[in-house]
């Protein structure tokens, strides 16, 4: 540790190359008492940097409330130093006082001199990160204009594009890629992510391309830690389920009765968890469903991987792939022999060392097979599990649900951030050729009700016939399917488990499957139901359909038996049927390995 004559004498600059010496070596506590001697002189020039210096130093050391002190008195000392509003938001961020994070941030955005051309990398950053922390207070408005903000000071920013786009999905503000100007469509487009282009586009080539950009920015390629053709020879073959979605999410509702019913004479079911605990009674069910359930959030990438590793899984699935929350480094480090990508991310990865994507005919027919990087691994019947243990609220009426009993009701339940504008255009002509009827969709936020609703005034509907459903207990929302007539699909990001819980309820749901694996899950599962005439090759078909449904009602009376007789006895919510077949081609990719 250095001495502290020779430092009084110094100036700032050669005490921070001094302390930088010493945190090279790994001696930050030195680095430290090298900042705190040099600070004991009355007001040295320099002040504030070494204020900044230091409490960077003890954020490190987790000393947060003496480095929140620091970064404050050099934003006293030097306002418009901008580096250290930056910092103090990260801190306050840390300590989870995210409000006044983004306070912090925008009061330094508001500042006339950030404006200065030397100031703009420190401008970006704090757009950026005040756009990233209002996303997950879901004020997607403010957070949009943070993040416009930052492109049109750097548009080569892959990660803020990504959050940009799915942004203005999830508000329903169309043209989605326009918002920064035509001349940048192409570029926002080709840096889109591959969640935000499954609902964009049925071009099979582009979701991949998508996908490929994402790894290429994102993923560094290593070695496969487990080759592919190791096996382990255990006397049960080891499953692990990889996913931040075992608590009250979509993926585990479907998949929980399928961890309850796996064959444990053949199978060890292994559950590696990164979900933040929400203590539900579902959570519960979950965890319980495993032999062994292992939370591993709070691991790195490279823990995880090791810790599947020891576990000697023979066949691990990510149930994650490219959505928001993903850990795709994990498996893209071939943790184990075998890895399968399901339900979580219903398109191409691209990520290294994802083996399979589970799959049946329809869903993956053999023109789909050079846009994946998976290789699909068929089941005779079905791609889709679901839970035949779910039940909604007994005895429901749309009274209670605040909408009216005498009106042919459309409801479209899938999340804001798939409706496209084409498919809006089609519904508000569905509505214009059957007057009498309504749509029912979900309230995501205030933004995209307030964007519907203006867009069908534009298309000449009266807004009053859009009812927006507010967000319901999981007994409700399943009620709530049975007191609609029929579903409208969205294109090309079908429903998935929605289609599931809608068909469970007894509903009949329209659907339009194209060409991609997302855009014919809905088709899927009415296949499977028999339902064949439920399914529609052109947004003009589906629009003919759905006014032949609202104009003769009668024509769903049968599907709703079918449906009833599905819960009954058939193969469509089969969870047994479905494991079997599940186990049958996971034990067949161990016999051929």
């Amino acid at each position: 540790m250095l001495t502290s004559l020779p430092a009084l004498s110094a100036n700032v600059m050669e005490i921070i190359q001094m302390a930088d010496v010493l945190v090279s070596r790994g001696d930050r506590t030195g680095a430290i008492s090298l900042y705190r001697q040099w600070l004991r002189q009355p007001s040295p020039n320099g002040q504030y940097l070494a204020f900044f210096s230091l409490g960077v130093l003890l954020a490190f050391e987790d000393s947060l409330a003496e480095a929140e002190c620091l970064f404050r008195q050099v934003i006293h000392l030097e306002p418009e130093f901008f580096l250290a509003h930056f910092n103090l938001g990260l801190l306050l961020e840390r300590q989870h006082r995210i409000e006044e994070a983004i306070t912090q941030w925008r009061d330094a955005l508001a500042m006339p001199a950030i404006h200065d051309p030397r100031h703009r990398e420190q401008e970006v950053l704090l757009a950026t990160n005040a756009g990233r922390l209002l996303e997950t207070l879901r004020d997607y408005q403010g957070a949009e204009a943070a993040l416009t903000r930052s492109l049109r000071l750097n548009i080569e920013q892959s990660q803020v594009i990504y959050h940009w786009v799915h942004l203005r999905q999830k508000q329903c503000k169309w043209p989605t890629f326009d918002g920064l100007g035509r001349s940048l469509d192409g570029t926002l487009r080709a840096s889109a992510s591959a969640l935000a282009m499954l609902s964009e586009t049925d071009d099979p080539a582009e979701q991949l391309a998508a996908a490929l950009h994402f790894t290429e920015q994102n993923i560094q390629l290593k070695p496969r830690r487990v080759p592919a053709h190791h096996r382990y020879r255990h006397e049960r073959i080891r499953i692990g389920y990889l996913s931040s979605n075992f608590c009250m999410h979509a993926v585990s509702f479907l998949t929980v009765e399928l961890f309850e019913t796996h064959d444990r004479s053949r199978f060890e079911v292994y559950g590696f968890c990164f979900s933040a605990p929400d203590h539900s009674p579902h959570m519960q069910r979950v965890m319980q469903a495993f032999d062994h359930y292992h939370p591993v959030g709070h691991l790195t990438d490279d823990q995880i991987a090791d810790f599947i590793q020891a576990k000697e899984i023979d066949i691990l699935f990510d149930l994650q792939g490219l959505t928001s929350g993903a850990r795709p480094h994990v498996v893209a480090m071939g943790a184990a022999p075998i890895q399968i990508a399901y339900l979580g991310f219903p398109g191409p990865s691209g990520l290294p060392y994802v083996d399979y994507v589970i799959a049946d005919p329809f869903i993956f027919p053999e023109e789909l097979k050079p846009y994946f990087t998976e290789k699909p691994l068929y089941l005779k019947t079905l791609f889709q599990v679901s839970d035949s243990k779910r039940f909604p609220s007994s005895s429901k009426t749309r009274a209670d649900f605040g909408v009216p009993e005498d009106q042919f009701l459309f409801c479209a339940f899938n999340n804001n951030f798939k409706i496209t504008p084409e498919v809006f255009e089609t519904w508000m002509r569905i509505l214009r050729r059957t007057p009498d009827t309504l749509l029912w969709l979900l309230l995501d936020n205030e933004w995209a009700e307030d964007n519907l609703r203006q867009a069908a005034r534009v298309h000449g509907i009266s807004p009053e016939r859009l009812i927006f459903a507010n967000r319901v207990s999981p007994p409700d929302y399943l009620a709530r399917f049975s007191v609609a007539d029929v579903f409208l699909d969205t294109f090309p990001y079908n429903a998935g488990t929605t289609a599931t819980d809608a068909l469970w309820s007894g509903l009949p749901i329209l659907t339009y499957s194209g060409r991609t694996y997302v855009s014919r899950m809905a088709g899927s599962l009415l296949h499977s139901a028999g339902l064949d005439d439920f399914i529609t090759d052109s947004l003009s078909r589906y629009e003919e359909r759905a006014v032949q449904l609202a104009n003769h009602p009668e024509l769903l009376r049968q599907a709703r038996l079918s449906l009833q007789r599905q819960r009954q006895s058939g193969e469509l919510f089969d969870t047994r049927r479905f494991t079997r077949e599940l186990e049958s081609a996971l034990s067949g990719l161990i016999r051929n390995t």
